[in-house]
């Protein structure tokens, strides 16, 4: 189940042999309302034996007592009382679930054009999202917006589950052609051919949801699960640069550790091993990992999504905020951002807005300078020097931010690649960004067709 992969420590030039998980796969799912995305994700727990007995009795009561013949199992899903009582997803509701082959880790979205934000959350650490039309609907505004934003964020596979290809009598002519416009909006985001996969699925009657279904015969394809259970899933990037931002000082200051100082936080990209060369960012010391801390004592390395404690072998000033890399490879440090943005906030983006800027665990005051550019995902054109940035809507904006931040291109590590904005008023998030141009594909599809970009 579980191959690995091996790692050459830098100074030490030990190989270290590291487990590449396989079988886990991050997925989330996106779409317009009432696509049936809660109800997919509880025919698929349902289908594959992962829901408890009191669980599935409850939404059989509930389900009874709303006068429905048979149970709403997007009632596994939609947890919040607001949700159950408005039929919607506010929410992102996460699912835990196994196959004999994989395991996996569901992020069910909302819908609505107000929660794109959560659709951000849902989908930030994805490798593979399940983006649901309804057949009878096709391809809408909210599909095309919430595939750019799994463009933006770098989601590398794409599943487009054509639902209720019951409420249209199995017909594959409607099937093939909401592929076909599909395919074509990936295409020009980014996504290749081999990247999205199209499936007609009834989540309502279990139709190529686990199994393969007998009403659409014109299907060749597997079913929704056999797809998960397959596509390839990339590994942690561990052969990239090491990053850990600092979250939290440790100075027990006992009797059993006098004089321990250890730096704790989550290891964002790349391996660290004892006796690599590190350093402490943005004061740009150098210094050594004498000791890797974990909550089971001591270990000879880590490696990306491991929560640590690193001890140094000089007395360095660390506190939270600073950012621990790899002394050879490390991230620019500059107070100059040009990043892409999906705006969150009802109230518009313009130039001059005063924000807060947050990288890994570090919050900074920032200025935005300019403007560059807004995507428009409907037509895949982008215009130059917007006036505002609205709400959901993307754009190219740069930043100048009171210090200097060590950050990376989106593309080269997600974790120290992006930021949230956030309002110094009442602390709420205005919007999530990558640094770089992301959505590269779709500015220079617009610059090919004559547009601006």
């Amino acid at each position: 189940m579980s191959e690995t992969t091996t790692r050459t420590a830098p100074d030490s030039g030990t190989e270290v042999t590291l487990p590449v998980h396989t079988d886990l796969l991050r997925l989330a799912t996106a779409g317009s309302v009432d696509d049936g995305k809660s109800t997919l994700v509880g025919r698929l727990l349902h289908d594959t034996k992962s829901v408890l007995a009191d669980q599935l009795d409850a939404v059989h009561r509930a389900s009874a007592d709303r006068g429905l013949a048979t149970p709403d199992l997007s009632l596994l899903v939609d947890g919040l009382r607001a949700e159950r009582e408005q039929g919607i997803t506010i929410d992102v509701a996460y699912r835990y679930f196994a196959t004999p082959k994989r395991t996996f880790v569901l992020a069910d979205t909302p819908g609505h054009v107000q929660y794109t934000r959560n659709t951000v959350t849902g989908a930030s650490t994805a490798q593979l999202a399940v983006l649901l039309v309804d057949a009878r609907k096709g391809v809408v505004e909210q599909t095309r917006r919430h595939a750019a934003v799994l463009a933006l964020l770098g989601v590398p596979q794409l599943v487009l589950a054509v639902n209720k290809i019951d409420m249209v009598d199995f017909d594959e002519a409607v099937f093939t052609r909401i592929a076909a416009e599909f395919t074509e909006h990936a295409r020009a985001l980014g996504y290749r051919d081999d990247s999205v996969v199209t499936i007609p699925v009834s989540a309502l009657l279990g139709d190529n949801v686990v199994e393969r279904s007998a009403n659409t015969p014109w299907y060749q394809g597997p079913s929704l699960l056999e797809h998960l259970e397959s596509v390839p899933v990339a590994p942690d990037p561990h052969d990239a640069p090491f990053r850990m931002p600092v979250q939290y000082v440790i100075r027990p200051r006992t009797a059993e550790y006098p004089d321990y100082r250890g730096y704790a936080g989550q290891v964002a990209a790349g391996v660290v091993a004892e006796g690599d060369e590190v350093v402490v960012l943005p004061a740009g010391v150098r210094t050594r990992v004498s000791k890797v801390d974990t909550p089971g004592g001591a270990k000879p390395r880590a490696a990306a999504g491991h929560s640590i404690t690193l001890l140094l072998a000089d007395d360095v000033d660390v506190s939270r905020g600073d950012l621990i890399a790899a002394a050879d490879a490390a991230p620019q440090l500059t107070d100059e951002l040009d990043a892409t943005v999906c705006w969150l906030a009802e109230k518009a983006l313009r130039p001059g807005a005063r924000v807060l800027v947050k990288h890994g665990t570090r919050t900074v005051q920032a200025i935005v300078t300019e403007l560059s550019a807004r995507f428009d995902e409907q037509q895949l054109s982008s215009v130059d020097s917007p006036e505002q940035l609205q709400l959901n809507e993307i754009g190219r904006v740069q930043l100048r931010t009171a210090e200097p931040l060590p950050v990376d291109e989106y593309a080269a590590s997600r974790r120290t690649g992006s930021f949230l904005v956030i309002d110094p008023a009442d602390g709420t998030t205005l919007a999530a960004g990558l640094i770089g141009v992301p959505l590269a594909p779709l500015a220079e599809s617009a610059s090919a067709a004559g547009q601006p970009s």
